[in-house]
């Protein structure tokens, strides 16, 4: 067992690399019909008020009104498909890691570094881990988040089911939240597998 700082690393027997399965992530970012979804955003922009109506009596006109009406359901619609992306990597990541819990089943050596949990098993966050030692690009998106937006959802919620404060406030915070509760549930320590010990391709669908 290797200690670098305040991690502990498994040691893994021999010295060549162990070829784990692709981490496979399905792009959800773009959408079929963009003018369905705007018209949906537009639709919770006036039920749920958030432009006031008082603007057009005395602070700007109906058209000026209407621009930021459009602004706002723009901005919803961004927020909600970086959302959505970041819980199609999560879910690629959640399969990611029931390949690798695969892999090392059926390898004597590996097979003794997973503890036999419950699914979805909290001491495999240390292959979250393992995905940001080894520098994923996730295009600016954040695994923990990810990973912890999938936890919270099994299926992407639609645009009508997420309110505009989920959307603005609350998302990082719940999906954060989501991350830390569920690797806390794993009696520590967290033992790291070590990066350089391991081998995977990323693959974007």
């Amino acid at each position: 067992m290797d200690t670098i700082g305040d991690r502990r690393f498994l040691e893994l027997a021999g010295t060549g690399l162990v070829e784990l399965p692709p981490l496979m992530i399905h792009d959800g970012g773009h959408p079929k019909r963009m003018d369905r979804v705007m018209d949906l955003a537009a639709k919770v922009v006036e039920k749920e008020d958030l432009v006031p109506t008082v603007l057009l009596d005395s602070i700007a006109s109906e058209a000026d009104v209407d621009r930021r009406k459009m602004d706002m359901a723009l901005n919803l619609v961004d927020n909600y498909f970086g959302m959505l992306r970041h819980w199609h990597w999560g879910d690629g990541i959640l399969e990611w890691i029931r390949q690798c819990e695969t892999t090392f089943e059926h390898d004597l050596k590996l097979r003794p570094l997973l503890r036999p949990d419950v699914w979805p098993h909290a001491g495999r966050s240390s292959f979250v881990r393992l995905l940001e030692d080894k520098s994923v690009h996730a295009h600016g998106l954040g695994l923990e988040k990810a990973v912890g937006l999938r936890l919270a959802f099994r299926q992407p919620p639609p645009l009508q089911c997420v309110s505009d404060q989920f959307l603005f406030y609350l998302n990082d915070t719940l999906a954060n939240a989501a991350f830390q509760t569920w690797q806390g549930m794993s009696p520590g320590p967290h033992d790291a597998l070590p990066p350089e010990r391991f081998h995977f391709q990323v693959l974007t669908m």
